[in-house]
């Protein structure tokens, strides 16, 4: 009995081997290597067909007699091949970030054999992304810092006006450019052989400045406004700027500049009605040089309020500029959180103010500030 069920136990075996066998010859059938389709490698999405991807996306392309697969390429770059995702009806690969330089918009297959399979597959390289600049406010002839993604070269970059700045560094997600002369208000546009992207948001915008010096308005200490740099001074970048120079304590109070709607007339009024409504819409900006680490203390900035509000937003340190002009955005929405009573708007104007104290911590401060504004988050194309 036992003789019997050992005999049909092989037999048993030797039926499945032949299953398996049967099932490799049916996906190995040592057939022409091709290429049925190219997807996205979620089991969920497996319809998913492409005729290209982004750089860095992970795809499944599907064929038959794919196993003897050993180099697959997307235009002029190989990609990276990992054995174990390699089967007769399958390669998972993904496609090489480095940008093409030699554009065929075709993927090649090349087999132990040395047999070369081609499948139109085009890389879908990124337009450029404008994300920001370290300052949006950068005099003609000096360097300004744009970032974002996708700064592949050669590229250009525009101004409003029509100027193009002399590139003096670039890389994948940082250009460095010299302003051009006579560069005016409006927005950069940056420009690759893979597509043109326009920032959103104005260089040098002064639209809707709430206080700026220019001229100077207010109850509080013309004293701090900067209209003729002298040495030791940082330089203009957009007219008169505030510049708060003095050693204070824990809970002092020092008032910088602003007041009143109607101690204001020219500023107290810039802000548009669709900021109050809707915060959500836009950012407070300024300008900011720490001479000195701002790393103690408070700042306290009051805007677009009908009556004082001594607690309104605070902007807290640390913060360091080492010396530089530098852009500070904050969403619009969170200043308005931190108020008592919320904004509404108003006709007359706003009461806008700056503090600087009125927290714990000594603080050596040297610190300018300049174009206090609201703007929007996102500008019409």
């Amino acid at each position: 009995m036992k003789s019997i069920n050992k005999i049909l136990l092989v037999l048993l075996l030797i039926g499945v081997a032949g299953v398996f066998i049967s099932c490799d010859k049916d996906n190995d059938d040592g057939g022409t290597p091709s290429v049925s389709y190219v997807r996205i490698t979620r089991p969920q999405s497996s319809d998913s067909l492409l005729v290209g991807a982004g750089q860095g996306r992970l795809i499944a392309i599907v064929g038959k007699n794919l196993q003897d697969a050993v180099e697959v390429w997307f235009n002029d770059r190989q990609a990276t091949l990992t054995p174990t995702y390699i089967t007769s009806t399958s390669i998972l690969v993904t496609v090489p970030n480095p940008i093409p330089t030699d554009i065929t918009n075709k993927m090649k297959i090349v087999f132990r054999n040395g047999f070369v399979l081609y499948h139109d597959f085009v890389v879908q390289i990124s337009e450029p992304f404008v994300a920001s600049m370290v300052s949006e406010f950068v005099n003609d002839g000096d360097i300004a810092t744009i970032r974002g993604d996708f700064f592949y070269e050669p590229l250009t970059v525009t101004f409003t006006g029509g100027g193009t700045g002399e590139i003096v560094a670039v890389t994948d997600q940082e250009i460095k450019v010299k302003v051009p002369a006579g560069a005016q208000p409006g927005r950069i546009t940056v420009k690759t052989n893979f597509g043109e992207t326009k920032s959103n948001f104005w260089f040098r915008d002064t639209r809707h400045n709430f206080i700026d010096s220019d001229p100077y308005e207010g109850w509080w200490n013309a004293s701090y406004v900067v209209s003729n740099p002298g040495p030791g001074d940082p330089p203009k970048i957009s007219g008169n700027y505030i510049r708060f120079k003095k050693q204070i304590g824990s809970w002092s109070w020092n008032e910088l500049a602003g007041g009143p709607a109607s101690a204001m007339p020219v500023h107290s009024k810039n802000i548009p009605d669709a900021a109050i409504l809707k915060p959500e819409d836009y950012y407070l900006k300024f300008e900011v040089n720490t001479i000195k680490p701002y790393n103690a203390n408070l700042v306290k900035i009051n805007l677009a309020l009908n009556a004082e509000d001594n607690d309104a937003y605070k902007w807290n340190p640390p913060y360091d500029t080492k010396g530089q002009w530098q852009t500070v955005v904050i969403p619009l929405e969170e200043v308005f959180a931190s108020y008592r009573v919320k904004p509404t708007v108003n006709p007359n104007g706003y009461w806008s103010r700056i503090l600087m104290g009125h927290a714990p911590g000594d603080l050596d401060a040297d610190i300018a500030f300049d174009n206090f504004r609201v703007a929007p988050k996102v500008l019409p194309q």
